[in-house]
C-alpha cells in the first residue's frame, strides 16, 4: 500500500481536521461517521476519536469501498 504525505501547517493536528485535509472526509460529519464505523487506524489501531492529536510521521490507513488508503501527516 502507498503512503501519501499530507503536509500540515502547523506542529500538530486533530483526527478529524486531517481526515477532511487528506480528502478523505467530506466534512465533520462525514468522518464522525468514518471513525465510529473502526473505519480508520492510527499508528495500526483503530481510532474513534475525532480530536485525537497526530504529529509528524504519524500514519493513518483509512478503509474505504475501494481498500485501504494511508496517509502520513507531513
Amino acid at each position: 500500500m502507498h503512503t501519501q504525505d499530507v503536509p500540515v501547517d502547523e506542529a500538530g493536528i486533530r483526527l478529524g481536521q486531517f481526515l477532511k485535509l487528506a480528502g478523505v472526509a467530506e466534512s465533520g460529519a462525514h468522518a464522525r461517521e468514518l471513525l465510529a464505523e473502526g473505519e480508520v487506524t492510527v499508528g495500526g489501531e483503530v481510532e474513534q476519536r475525532r480530536g485525537r492529536q497526530l504529529s509528524p510521521g504519524d500514519v493513518v490507513v483509512v478503509s474505504l469501498p475501494g481498500g485501504e488508503q494511508a496517509f502520513r501527516v507531513a
